[in-house]
């Protein structure tokens, strides 16, 4: 037991302890919500709980673990991640591509007999963010010339294309926030940025006329012009969010409680994936809302002071691509239950149902951390 201790305590020592413990946290906060919705009967079974337990369980060893590996060895192991990344999300477009909810209609997740049922372009997320580090950091001082840039666009491109076609849209909207992120953070010339900021009006036109689909462009238009819709139809693409938007109303500033008597929360479908926050302004209310977001505001922040402490342009961008999936995530899932943006099947980090995204949520935070502590012993030895 001493040698464990003394392990656990050198481990402590080394790793960035705001990062895990306000993880560890939100981590306890999904767990009690999903119990509370479960005590209160908005969930049918406990089996979401049983899942976010074990995965978020799962989740805290595994980054744990993973923070002891090299992240310049993850990086560089890409021929082996990248494939299987890649081939596990092109299974989806074969007969083991399952659609998980009536809520949802992509087939994004994968049935594989003797598995359980996860999501493939979750794990993608992550492979991407280490390959496409390394390539930066391969490419820095030549970023700026158009050839190169051209192969990183390329690069960014193919799973951004492949998740659409997937029908996972949301998905692909964190997997070009992440592209982007990383290209600012690696240095790309205003030369460039300029131009592709006036690029984005005539590329909205043309995703809205030549690549969304009608149900897409439905939910865009009931939060943007709910005029132009008939009734009907306004009811169907915003009935969710008004539910949630009831829901968070319903909490005022101090909640109505976690564990209330059966039948008493607002019916919110999806309440404990992608409408956990509603379900957080109402049993927490205003005050609640406002201490989660500052623990996602401060993991944010923990991950850009580890970018900027790292000692080499691959640990920086690692914890940049990192940071920008979870402030995307965060944005987006907030602004869906809040009515600001259009409904696209994005989950709340670690705070949300669902045993893949946290476990791999974890895994990309075992990879920060493995920046954090590898930095710390490069700056030992150079002293």
């Amino acid at each position: 037991m001493k040698r464990i201790a003394d392990a656990c305590g050198r481990y402590l020592k080394e790793t960035d302890r705001l990062l895990l413990l306000t993880c560890c946290v939100l981590s306890c906060i999904s767990v009690v919500l999903i119990s509370g919705l479960v005590h209160g009967g908005a969930l049918a079974s406990s089996r979401p709980l049983k899942m976010q337990l074990f995965a978020s369980l799962a989740g805290i060893v595994a980054a744990i673990v993973i923070s002891k590996f090299d992240y310049h060895m993850m990086a560089e192991l890409w021929k082996i991640h990248q494939p299987i990344a890649y081939g596990l999300v092109l299974l989806t477009f074969t007969s083991l591509g399952v659609q998980v909810s009536e809520y949802i209609d992509d087939r994004n997740w994968l049935d594989i007999p003797g598995l359980p049922q996860f999501q493939p372009s979750e794990l993608l997320k992550i492979s991407f963010i280490l390959t496409f580090a390394y390539h930066l950091s391969k490419v820095k001082d030549r970023l700026n010339d158009w050839r190169t840039l051209l192969l990183v666009c390329a690069h960014g491109a193919v799973p951004v294309l492949l998740i659409h076609l997937q029908g996972d849209d949301g998905t692909a909207v964190i997997m070009l926030v992440i592209f982007a992120g990383m290209v600012f953070a690696a240095g790309l010339s205003w030369k460039y940025i300029l131009p592709i900021l006036a690029a984005i009006p005539p590329a909205v036109f043309v995703m809205w006329t030549f690549i969304l689909d009608s149900d897409k462009k439905g939910r865009i238009l009931a939060l943007i012009a709910p005029e132009s819709l008939s009734a009907a139809d306004l009811s169907k693409y915003l009935w969710q969010q008004l539910k949630g938007e009831i829901a968070i109303g319903n909490g005022g500033v101090w909640g109505n409680g976690i564990y209330t008597e059966n039948g008493q929360f607002q019916f919110v479908p999806e309440v404990h994936n992608d409408f956990i926050f509603s379900f957080i302004g109402e049993a927490l209310g205003f005050v609640g809302c406002i201490a989660v977001l500052l623990l996602l505001f401060t993991l944010c922040m923990t991950m850009l002071r580890n970018a900027k402490k790292a000692t080499d342009d691959l640990g920086r961008y690692i914890c940049v691509g990192v940071f920008s999936m979870f402030a995307a995530q965060i944005a987006i899932n907030i602004g869906m239950n809040l009515g600001m943006f259009p409904v696209i099947g994005i989950t709340l980090p670690l705070l949300s149902a669902g045993g893949t995204s946290v476990a791999t949520l974890y895994l990309s935070i075992g990879v920060v951390l493995s920046v954090h502590v590898n930095s710390k012993k490069n700056l030992f030895r150079d002293r």
